[in-house]
């Protein structure tokens, strides 16, 4: 078994609205692009030594507005214009699933489909990830619940549907720990908020 100090801390992060702009059900290429602070936002984790994992829900597999593939297409293609920044996300992970899905492969309420904690422990499992360190990041209260289901903090931005999640919190009854501008001062706060970091003026 792995001495818990070898245990690694990580940044879950929604692709859709946080990561990249919301487009709806996203199902072309070129309709892929980063929200202009998205690249300072994975530099700072990175220098701060988190894993950088993607968890997003893709119902538009399940509803057949994209196939499989295409998610998985989507990926490779992100991956490839981080890495002309250097930059490189750890893993992504993806639900395809619905229960109200039209393509019956699809069809199930599953444990990966978010807030449910599926994609997170796969993660865990695989990057031994200390979970009391790490955090959840994106514009649905359905990322902050999965970091709360998952024992982490989580993080609500503004962007993408961000604006109109916040005006749900006393109804859903869901608290981020911290509301932010965008992806970048989510990963600030992050770094400002974790007591094994020596903070900087950033």
């Amino acid at each position: 078994m792995m001495n818990k100090k070898y245990k690694t801390k990580a940044v879950f992060i929604d692709r859709d609205g946080c990561l990249i702009k919301e487009m709806g059900y996203l199902n072309t290429l070129k309709n892929i692009k980063f929200y202009k602070n998205s690249i300072k936002a994975l530099k700072l984790l990175k220098q701060y030594k988190y894993k950088i994992i993607v968890v997003t829900n893709q119902a538009g597999v399940a509803y057949g507005y994209f196939p499989e593939s295409f998610v998985k297409e989507s990926h490779r293609f992100i991956a490839k214009k981080l890495k002309k920044y250097g930059l490189k996300i750890d893993a992504y992970y993806y639900c395809p699933h619905h229960k109200k899905a039209k393509i019956k492969k699809y069809k199930k309420n599953c444990k990966c489909r978010k807030p449910a904690t599926g994609m997170i422990h796969k993660a865990k499992k695989r990057f031994n990830i200390d979970l009391k360190k790490s955090y959840t990041i994106g514009d649905k209260l359905t990322d902050v619940k999965l970091g709360h289901n998952s024992g982490m903090k989580g993080i609500l931005v503004l962007t993408g549907f961000g604006r109109w999640q916040k005006t749900l919190i006393k109804k859903e009854k869901i608290i981020p720990d911290y509301i932010a501008k965008d992806f970048f001062y989510g990963a600030r706060w992050i770094i400002k908020n974790d007591g094994g970091n020596k903070w900087k003026n950033i």
